[in-house]
Formats: structure tokens, C-alpha cells, sequence
């Protein structure tokens, strides 16, 4: 996977049992061209997040945005996604880098722990995330990731680096200046009265 294609706004989406909402969310942020866009969901319901996964994956690929699933192997390779990102309770990431092959996306979260981005990148992922980077909406009491990891990353790690967490426009420059290739972003895009804007604007940081 090539690093021009993993760099950008990571778009991931809200979580919500509202499918006709969530699509027409999707598709005006899709307007903005982000680099990837991650299906995230908890909903309980696995036949509303199948139904939901399969939905965003056809605007994604209308789109030409490559489509991600977080958190399941299993969902991914169902709905033909070009990749999965994978946590800590996920599953071993050597049988997803085998299940999806080498021509699809492995991402991993690392969360604080650089030696879980060691792991990774043995394990031949194509990106590993760190965060949060700053206090997140999604997840309030998820652990601090400080920039410190990126720099590091960026010297020893070898492969693209995702900032996940209370990423804004705003501090976006920063994440970037010390080393992520991707922002991962969900309320400062979908929050947004345009998300196709505030989408395109992030595009707009890597190209300066």
C-alpha cells in the first residue's frame, strides 16, 4: 500500500442505529475526498451494522474512497471492504494479515504502547494509530497518546501513522507537523453544518 494513498483525513463514522441519517451523512462528507473512510459501529444489532457496513461500503466505492471496517475481521472480508482496523481484543494480527492478503489495508491501534506498534509492523500492517491525541468526545477516557509517539514513529516505524482523538482543524497542524500521516476524525467532520467542506478543508493541510 502506497503512503501517497494512506495520507489524509481518515474519515470514521458516527455511531448510530439511524442508517438513513448515517448514509446521507457519508455521502456529503464523501464529497471531500478523504484518503480512507472507517465503518465504525457498537450497535448491538449485527444485522443493522451488517446492512449499515454494506451501505457505506457502496458509497465508498461510488466515491473511489477506500472503505475500512473497524473492529472485525469477519465484516470486512463479507462486505469486500479494502481493509480492517484492528484493537487490542480484536484477534491475532498475523491471521487478519493473512485473511486479507497482501493487496488489502491493515491497520492497528497502539493506543500509548510503542511496543504494540513494534508488533504491528512486524505483523506487516500498513498504518498503525496512536491516541488519543487530545481529549476525544467518542471516548473520554480512552489513555493520552502525546505527539512525542509520532515523532519517534516517523523515524523508527517505517510505515504511516494515524492520529486518532480530539482532532480538529485547528490542532490538525500539529499532528501533522510531528509526523501523522493520517487524521482520524469523526465529530469535527459529521458535526460540521457541511461535512463535505470541513471534509475537503483537512484535505486541504496535506496539500500545503
Amino acid at each position: 500500500m502506497s503512503e501517497r494513498r494512506l495520507r489524509g483525513l481518515y474519515l470514521v463514522t458516527p455511531d448510530t442505529a439511524d442508517t438513513v441519517a448515517l448514509l446521507a451523512s457519508v455521502e456529503r462528507a464523501l464529497e471531500g475526498r478523504p484518503a480512507l473512510l472507517q465503518y465504525r459501529s457498537k450497535q448491538p444489532d449485527q444485522a443493522l451494522r451488517r446492512a449499515q457496513a454494506h451501505a457505506v461500503a457502496a458509497l465508498c466505492r461510488t466515491a473511489g474512497v477506500p472503505f475500512i471496517v473497524n473492529d472485525s475481521l469477519e465484516l470486512a472480508l463479507a462486505t469486500g471492504a479494502d481493509g480492517v482496523h484492528l484493537g487490542r481484543d480484536d484477534g491475532d494480527l498475523g491471521a487478519a494479515r493473512r485473511a486479507l492478503g497482501a493487496g488489502r489495508i491493515l491497520g492497528v491501534t497502539c493506543y500509548d504502547e510503542w511496543p504494540r506498534a513494534e508488533e504491528a509492523v512486524a505483523a506487516d500492517a500498513d498504518y498503525v494509530a496512536f491516541g488519543a491525541v487530545f481529549a476525544s468526545p467518542t471516548k473520554p477516557a480512552a489513555v493520552h497518546a502525546p505527539l512525542e509517539l509520532f515523532e519517534r514513529g516517523r523515524r523508527e516505524l517505517g510505515v504511516p501513522l494515524a492520529a486518532i482523538g480530539g482532532i480538529t482543524l485547528d490542532n490538525a497542524p500539529a499532528v501533522i507537523a510531528a509526523g501523522a500521516s493520517l487524521l482520524a476524525v469523526i465529530s469535527d467532520v459529521f458535526d460540521a453544518p457541511d461535512p463535505g467542506a470541513r471534509a475537503a478543508a483537512y484535505a486541504a493541510l496535506f496539500d500545503a
